[in-house]
């Protein structure tokens, strides 16, 4: 393993997004310093520019709450699956060392956050053309921001794992102990993010409800019901 800076840029998250499989494989096989700083900044503006997009319709002080928040949790769940599939993976057939784990987690959070920050403007126009907190429409308005938010994530984070995918085939031969691997930390990555998000929630911001950092009964309920509640408002009223 190697710490020295070599050269890195902003253009190395473009081919990352593209899924050049030589540079995939390039970036596994030596730490660089400087390409690892580069994509935990990628992760900060990113999901921090999504943030502020999610709590944007509740008011700028939760877009503000949420722009600290939504980085923070990609951080700790980075860190978090980092250490665990650091031991998972030579279990499931695949031996590569702490540094390629944690490395492979940063790279594909850093094309989710890349994504996620490409779909702020996005996010953004409808909020703008969203009715408002005082509506009568708040309830409905509230359900139909949430469900998008979560297609906009699910695809900022199915887009990120492929290519996530394509570094583990580059470090194991056999697709099947790639496929294993990728499942035990997809895995990882859904309880610990969903239920991150859950206790630092609020994040779009519940009509009727005070904008706060954080709610008092954080440690009520999950994020499963949350989404199910949201669907059946829309599908039943």
């Amino acid at each position: 393993m190697t710490s020295e800076f070599e050269i890195s840029g902003p253009f190395e998250i473009s081919r990352l997004l593209r899924g050049e499989t030589e540079f995939i494989a390039t970036c596994s096989r030596q730490w660089v310093t400087r390409r690892f700083i580069l994509q935990i900044a990628v992760i900060v503006l990113g999901a921090g520019l999504y943030g502020a997009t999610m709590g944007w319709w509740r008011g700028p002080q939760q877009a503000l709450f949420v722009a600290i928040k939504f980085p923070l949790i990609i951080l700790f769940v980075t860190g978090g699956n980092a250490l665990l599939n650091g031991l998972l993976a030579p279990l499931l057939g695949l031996n590569i060392r702490f540094y390629q784990s944690f490395s492979s987690i940063v790279m594909s959070f850093a094309v989710t956050a890349a994504i996620l920050g490409a779909f702020s403007p996005v996010i953004a126009f409808l909020v703008w053309n969203a009715p408002g907190m005082a509506s009568k429409m708040s309830g409905s308005t509230y359900s139909v921001i949430l469900l998008a938010h979560v297609l906009a994530i699910a695809l900022a984070g199915t887009t990120g794992n492929l290519r996530l995918f394509q570094l583990l085939l580059s470090l194991s031969a056999q697709r099947a102990a790639a496929l294993r691997v990728l499942g035990a930390w997809l895995t990882g990555n859904l309880f610990l993010g969903s239920q991150l998000t859950w206790i630092l929630r609020p994040f779009i911001g519940s009509p009727g409800l005070p904008v706060q950092f954080l709610r008092a009964d954080a440690f009520h309920g999950n994020f499963y019901e949350a989404v199910f509640r949201a669907i059946h408002h829309i599908l039943i009223g």
